[in-house]
């Protein structure tokens, strides 16, 4: 029989190899996000030169490579929070310079389902999945280790289906949150009367109401700077072909009030299912018909002292732009000009995310979030990108 021979230093030698071969091994895809970035001014890549912006303003990246770039919020202390819906991640942005340049980004969260929407109040950040809402306490002093979160609620329908959300206090300083259609056309609601609404309640996640009902899937929602009415984009319905029915800019004048979904789209088209059950003219229409499939997202009301005055309170709109259309449309900012509440033109801002004539694009803005020097925030989840607009004609802009 074979004597075995002891021998420690090459018992210690196979121990380090085998040490150091599993170090050299590929990181689970959740390790491989980092949990602290820090990079220097964005040099990006992206082709922003083929942006289109009228004259005297102009667009830089503000922040790169942050996957799946959607919702924004910003923190008290000058902390940019973003959500994403694909990549399970809420970001934490810096500009540590103040240069209106991201310069460190952390990793707040990399586990959570579809966190599309965030928004700040009182120094906590919220985040919204599909069915539950999370509170991240005293959350600026805490982002390189944040606090495990608070569920403040965990009853609301599960569907992914619409079931990302975009969530907003209002003046109210209640937190906005909708419930969108489980379907391309149903009528869910006799499931649950949460769907295809937007649902108002306290921080703390108590007195839950309905505000508004048959909205299909808003995915941005804003408040007029004087009427402090609500306003909200929505998505039209698909297969119906390339030109119907049209997305749509609303206007909530009161509580409980019903846009039309599933049985009229846009105020004018009849749905070819429920369309025969109650009339158009039952329904509020919008104050603007948008281009069938553009998807609006984001809108916000420009109240800031950068741009022109002719800017003033109009509403810009994030069109994330169309999956199914034969030829693609939207990628673009579009503005809505209002006198009196109602729309009196709906035109481009910003486009040239997307190559007419080879039909591809690099970037589809998804938020907008104006800082407080006036200039305007891009969110971009298919460049995974977040950009800044600026007029350079600031100081004259109040002699326009």
């Amino acid at each position: 029989m074979k004597k075995t021979i002891f021998n420690p230093p090459i018992l210690i030698l196979v121990f380090l190899l085998s040490f150091s071969y599993s170090c050299k091994q590929k990181p689970t895809k959740e390790a491989e996000k980092e949990t602290i970035i820090q990079y220097d001014e964005p040099v990006s890549e992206l082709p922003i030169d083929r942006l289109n912006l009228p004259d005297g303003f102009k667009i830089e990246v503000y922040a790169d490579n942050i996957d799946g770039a959607r919702s924004m919020a910003m923190g008290n202390d000058g902390t940019l929070f973003v959500g994403t819906r694909n990549d399970k991640t809420v970001y934490a942005i810096q500009d540590l310079d103040n240069d209106y340049r991201a310069d460190h980004t952390i990793v707040l969260d990399s586990t959570l389902e579809v966190p599309n929407g965030i928004a700040f109040k009182d120094g906590a950040l919220y985040v919204a999945e599909v069915g539950r809402l999370l509170r991240y306490d005293n959350i600026e002093s805490q982002l390189s280790n944040p606090p495990k979160p608070v569920v403040v609620y965990d009853d609301y329908p599960t569907e992914f289906h619409h079931g990302w959300k975009y969530i907003a206090f209002g003046p109210d300083d209640k937190l906005y949150v909708p419930v969108g259609a489980p379907c391309n056309i149903c009528d869910s609601t006799v499931v649950d009367e949460r769907y295809a609404t937007i649902t108002r309640m306290d921080p703390d996640g108590t007195n839950r109401e309905i505000y508004a009902k048959g909205v299909r899937n808003t995915v941005g929602f804003t408040w007029h700077p004087e009427t402090k009415e609500l306003w909200f984009t929505d998505n039209g319905r698909d297969m119906l072909g390339d030109d119907i029915p049209p997305c749509e800019l609303n206007r909530v004048a009161e509580a409980g009030q019903h846009f039309g979904y599933p049985y009229c789209h846009g105020g004018i088209v009849k749905d070819p299912e429920f369309g025969d059950q109650k009339p158009c003219s039952d329904f509020v229409a919008p104050v603007q018909a948008m281009g069938a499939h553009v998807a609006p997202l984001g809108v916000k009301f420009n109240e800031g002292s950068m741009f022109p005055t002719a800017y003033k309170n109009m509403a810009f709109i994030a069109e994330h732009g169309s999956w199914n259309r034969s030829k693609k449309v939207g990628y673009r900012i579009a503005l809505v000009t209002l006198e009196n509440n109602k729309a009196i033109s709906y035109e481009t801002f910003l486009d040239g995310w997307l190559n007419e004539e080879a039909q591809e694009a690099f970037g589809r803005p998804v938020d907008l979030l104006f800082l407080k020097d006036g200039s305007l925030l891009i969110s971009d989840d298919f460049g995974d990108a977040i950009y800044r607009v600026t007029y350079d004609g600031a100081s004259l802009a109040s002699t326009y």
